[in-house]
């Protein structure tokens, strides 16, 4: 009984505040004219048409409505896009007036802790913090740097798969990838390795999925004022969001201290990120300035941590998966890596230069397979345009990139895997071409993207290289279920299991 008390009194309070909520400016939104918009339900507008894969939902949605949509979840308007040209104008033409974040309550309990630079308003704190990132962090020199990392950590775990191979057993991908990408990670970031941490092995890959999965699930706060936090505590979402940042911080706690009881001098050429931020630290204490603090540290370390592991699993993943049900493609990029590498016990990140078939597979990879389908939301700052639509200031905005990536317009059969497909064309997934955003664009894309893919490429050249991949019990390549999970990532749902046969 008390579940349908609680749902009656939600909806007598939300009715109630649906009269109150027409302030100004959703009224003076209202009277102009406006984008497409899919047919509501009162109160919750169309939140109710969004299921567990938005992105999926809003596509189905764009086809009938069109690439520039405006939707109301619960009170907030909300404007999709879904339109390489439409994405142009809102990274590039107009990207000052796209460039905030809306509130968010899950990434305000969890991340607006540490005042994070992913979900960070766009203001001067995040130029400067951003700053911080792209010149000190993630720089092509400082990527360069962790080189001797990636190819420890993949050269350790991809012996551990051809244990496996010698044994015949089928290997979980989902956890070799994560163990891998993971392990990468905790040395580069933290200086540490990830056996014998405070967060090991799976332990580790389910906070990273519940984390994931609460960033991406409905508060019903950032759609409903006055009554949704209510909503959110008696769902227990409140609790939740509490129990993983006091994991979080515990963790980033005991990494900072360890570093700061260090008695080791390191230059710059062997610092870990931790070591580059404690730094930069100081150097802003010893200036006056006040305002990058342990917290701001903090910020960019749990940034790097949620947006460096899970993310680059998923990529492994789909492109093991894709190339498994392609068989094809799977033979002619391996011919390609066997023959640059061939003599070779590994593929070096110098290698890489040269497997041009082997950049397409990636490329394809991640115009299917977005791991962030729906980019970070943004929030307008002024009132500005939208492909003549007149759009109001503080409007929540989404970018469907896994929309644009499947937009039959731009991409000739786009459902198919078709590495070819970028032979002898200039677009890349650097921010510049816009039907292709796998890492956002605009002053916001990703500051990690350098890193992800120095990672995604040396780990997936290495598994190619030294193994063939077989399906378990018989399976053909036509029954492999490529159906994705829902959340904040677009994970493979039905968890990959592929036997490894060793090349040597």
């Amino acid at each position: 009984m008390l579940p349908l008390t609680l749902l009656i009194l939600l909806l007598a309070a939300l009715a109630l505040l649906w009269g109150l909520a027409k302030n100004k400016r959703r009224h003076n939104f209202m009277i102009h004219k406006q984008p497409p918009s899919p047919p509501g339900l009162p109160v919750i507008g169309n939140l109710h048409q969004l299921g567990d894969r938005p992105h999926q939902s809003l596509a189905r949605l764009a086809e009938r409505h069109g690439p520039v949509m405006l939707i109301r979840l619960g009170f907030e308007p909300t404007l999709v896009l879904s339109s390489a040209e439409a994405a142009k104008e809102a990274l590039k033409t107009r990207d000052v007036d796209y460039s905030s974040r809306p509130t968010s309550f899950c990434a305000g309990k969890l991340m607006y802790n540490y005042v994070d630079l992913v979900f960070a308003p766009y203001s001067e704190y995040w130029r400067e913090m951003r700053k911080i990132c792209v010149v000190e962090l993630f720089s092509m020199k400082r990527v360069q740097s962790f080189q001797p990392v990636r190819t420890e950590v993949t050269h350790y775990l991809i012996e551990s798969v051809a244990a496996s191979a010698a044994e015949g057993e089928a290997v979980d991908l989902g956890e070799v990838c994560f163990e891998l990408t993971a392990s990468i990670i905790f040395k580069i970031a933290f200086g540490r390795s990830l056996k014998g941490s405070l967060m090991d092995g799976k332990g580790l890959e389910k906070l990273l999925h519940e984390t994931t999965a609460v960033l991406g699930s409905f508060a019903a706060a950032d759609f409903f004022p006055y009554v949704g936090w209510m909503v959110d505590k008696l769902s227990g979402l409140h609790s939740r969001l509490d129990r993983l940042f006091e994991r979080f911080d515990g963790f980033l706690e005991d990494v900072i201290q360890e570093h700061l009881n260090s008695d080791k001098i390191k230059d710059n050429q062997y610092e870990d990120i931790v070591d580059v931020l404690l730094r930069i630290h100081k150097e802003h204490v010893r200036s006056g300035a006040n305002w990058f603090t342990m917290t701001n540290v903090k910020g960019i370390l749990l940034d790097i941590f949620l947006g460096g592991v899970d993310t680059g699993a998923i990529a492994l993943m789909w492109a093991l998966a894709e190339l498994v049900k392609n068989p094809e493609v799977m033979k002619k990029v391996q011919d390609e890596i066997r023959h640059w590498a061939s003599g070779k016990d590994r593929v070096t990140e110098e290698d890489i230069d040269n497997l041009k078939y082997f950049k397409m597979v990636i490329k394809e990879t991640l115009r299917l397979h977005p791991v962030g389908p729906l980019l970070v939301p943004k929030k307008t700052t002024a009132k500005t345009q939208m492909l003549g639509y007149p759009i109001q200031e503080g409007v929540r905005v989404l970018i469907n990139a896994w929309a644009i990536a499947r937009d039959p317009k731009v991409w000739h059969q786009p459902e198919k895997f078709i590495p070819e497909r970028f032979k002898d064309s200039l677009v890349d997934y650097r921010g510049q071409h816009f039907e292709l955003l796998p890492f956002g664009g605009g002053r916001r894309i990703c500051p990690g993207m350098n890193m992800a893919m120095a990672t995604i490429e040396l780990v997936l050249a290495n598994m190619l290289h030294r193994f063939d991949w077989k399906l378990p019990d018989g399976m053909t390549p036509e029954e492999l279920d490529m159906e994705e999970g829902g959340g904040f990532t677009a994970f493979k749902k039905v968890p990959l299991k592929l036997v490894p046969v060793d090349n040597y």
